[in-house]
């Protein structure tokens, strides 16, 4: 039987196979593509957006203020719906598509799935060169979209419309395939995004996708129930995949069963319940002594669903030389870094698959162990985040609204001395309700981060607020999604901590023996007269209710009634640039520092980094 066939324009047969796309969550189908974010120009506005406006009512596009923070938004909204949902970024040809580079990289580092359809030069040339073209003399095929083949775990160029049948179902099952997830991109020249082709009606017929829930190799299996059940001092590291596998009930019960103790990456906030007894609490640089003191005494290391960065494995000086590391994780390529024993496949499959270990149990005297270092941590935690504890600080105010958000708000920050402070001081109320993205530690991400993970909030729990916690340099970085929220009545609460510039970095610059220099305002050489953003003005003028407190008990009070609001609330209060940073709870983290140096305070400090690289795991 010959399949029919219908005439679609390029543009207009991407758009149809993607609103034919569907997943089931929790038994309900829904369009795998949730809709997307756009900034219309000629390269994408007279054939996409034609497209797109006849799919208006089932993938509505949120029209952007910036390109790179759509991406950004896209990604956080992936990331809320546990990466089985995506949004679709649309830019014009040149800098508009160039803007989505750097989100392109954070969706790449943190395995989100991100779908660009951006506009590319003619492919028939016959204009050439047209505006915002750039030129290469020796190849003319390049051009700025060829930058996204860094940064994209799927990459194509369409250059005849009857590719779209190979294109968009590969770009599809990239961006679902749990080992191999992240941005897809997609060039579209303006003359074939109109240029016609009869496709096949058969193309367009509504399909249900799955995520792919591979099972682990028995061998390996069998290797690693071996190497666990012979632990003394066994210890579990959960990283973002057990979210994205929906394997939280699954660590959860595992580490009951067998009474071990679990640390947290930053991906992996809120894979436990702070009151959970073997929650150790996070691990890593921006850690806790309680989570990096049984790292370091661990022999046997459970890995779950985390990459291992530097900033969980302190530079790979967080674990003892000699312990052995069990990669279970669905990627291959992080299952078996730093020679650990891999186990590769699905979180959920994969610890049912440890019911082979049988009634092991970890040591009483470890979990003890474990269990009093937790307790030692908690009670440091209490103390500084104790409002009449010194000056303002990022402490004190995640605690208060710590202790006032509803256990099912999310939480938004990213980049800057934030990611620290809330990994070690934010005490989980429920599980998945904490995003931090460190992944590619990316400044501007914090409120365009929020629009996008309120958007699929509140297609989820839209009685509940995602709150943005950011500091005054990201917030002048990229602030302009508080006018998206407030014009597609997602509902923000955003946090501004002013510390007076890049106050984080001017900690790093004064730890590793460097004078402040460029980072606070106050140490600008080419600003002559420094003075402080009315942050409260500027949010106020883009729509947002705002007003800025004093202290951690207004803070509380202005929190309140930014929960009773119906719209965008932005709250702002200075903070110590100095005092009332977490002095606790870190492992080393390789900087480079200068080798030779005219400072005496710099040589030392040099000195003590390469004293301590001696700790650090070479691959073994």
């Amino acid at each position: 039987m010959t399949d029919s066939t219908i005439q679609l324009t390029t543009a207009q047969a991407i758009i149809r196979y993607l609103d034919a796309q569907f997943i089931a969550v929790d038994g309900v189908e829904m369009r795998v593509c949730g809709g997307g974010f756009g900034i219309f120009g000629h390269g994408n506005v007279t054939c996409l957006g034609e497209a797109l406006y006849d799919a208006r009512a089932t993938l509505p596009l949120y029209r952007g203020q910036h390109e790179q923070s759509m991406g950004f938004a896209a990604a956080a909204y992936a990331k809320k719906w546990l990466r089985q949902r995506f949004m679709l970024c649309t830019a014009s040809a040149g800098p508009g598509t160039a803007n989505l580079l750097t989100s392109a990289a954070l969706a790449h580092a943190n395995r989100l799935p991100m779908l660009m359809l951006c506009g590319d030069a003619y492919l028939t040339r016959l204009p050439d060169p047209v505006l915002q073209q750039l030129e290469h003399y020796g190849n003319p095929t390049l051009g700025v979209n060829d930058a996204f083949k860094a940064v994209s775990r799927f990459w194509d160029r369409i250059t005849h419309p009857a590719q779209v049948l190979q294109s968009l179902p590969a770009a599809l099952a990239t961006m679902l395939d749990p080992a191999d997830c992240g941005p897809a991109f997609i060039g579209l020249p303006q003359d074939v995004q109109g240029w016609t082709f009869d496709y096949p009606q058969s193309f367009f017929e509504k399909r249900v996708h799955r995520i792919r829930r591979q099972a682990p190799d028995a061998a390996e299996v069998t290797d690693v129930v071996a190497l666990l059940g012979a632990a003394e001092r066994p210890v579990i590291i959960a990283g973002g995949g057990v979210q994205y596998a929906g394997a939280v009930a699954e660590l959860t019960a595992f580490a009951e069963a067998h009474d071990i103790p679990v640390i947290e990456t930053i991906a992996g906030r809120a894979n436990l319940r702070q009151d959970h007894p073997l929650n150790i609490g996070p691990v890593g640089v921006t850690g806790s002594d309680s989570a990096n003191a049984i790292a370091q005494k661990a022999d046997v290391i459970l890995a779950v669903g985390t990459r291992l960065q530097d900033f969980t494995t302190g530079s790979w000086t967080a674990f003892a030389k000699d312990a052995k590391i069990i990669g279970m994780n669905v990627a291959r390529h992080d299952a078996v870094k730093h020679l650990s024993m891999p186990l590769v496949g699905d979180a959920k499959l994969g610890l049912a698959a440890l019911a082979a270990l049988g009634d092991y149990t970890a040591p009483a005297t470890w979990v003890d162990f474990a269990k009093r270092e937790r307790v030692k941590w908690v009670a440091y935690t209490d103390k500084i985040t104790t409002p009449s504890n010194g000056p303002n600080s990022y402490a004190q105010a995640i605690r208060v609204i710590n202790d006032l958000c509803d256990p099912r708000d999310r939480i938004v920050a990213a980049a800057g001395g934030l990611p620290a402070e809330i990994t070690a001081h934010w005490q989980t109320k429920d599980i998945g309700t904490v995003d931090v993205e460190f992944g590619f530690s990316c400044m501007g991400y914090e409120i365009a981060g929020g629009w996008g993970a309120r958007i699929a909030q509140f297609e989820q729990e839209p009685d509940k607020d995602t709150i943005v916690f950011t500091g005054d340099g990201s917030y002048l970085l990229m602030n302009s999604d508080i006018y998206s929220s407030v014009l597609t009545d997602r509902k923000l609460i955003i946090c501004v901590l002013d510390n007076g510039g890049f106050a984080v970095i001017n900690k790093l610059q004064n730890n590793t023996g460097n004078e402040s220099f460029n980072n606070l305002i106050a140490d600008c050489p080419t600003v002559p007269a420094p003075f402080s953003v009315n942050f409260e003005a500027h949010a106020a003028a883009m729509g947002a209710n705002a007003e800025t407190v004093a202290n951690p008990a207004e803070l509380g009070a202005a929190f309140k009634r930014a929960k009773a609001a119906d719209k965008t609330s932005v709250i702002v209060m200075k903070v110590d640039a100095y005092d009332g940073w977490t002095t606790e709870g870190h492992a080393w983290w390789e900087v480079g520092t200068p080798h030779v140096t005219d400072h005496p305070k710099v040589a030392e400090k040099h000195a003590e980094v390469e004293a301590s690289r001696s700790k650090q795991r070479k691959g073994v």
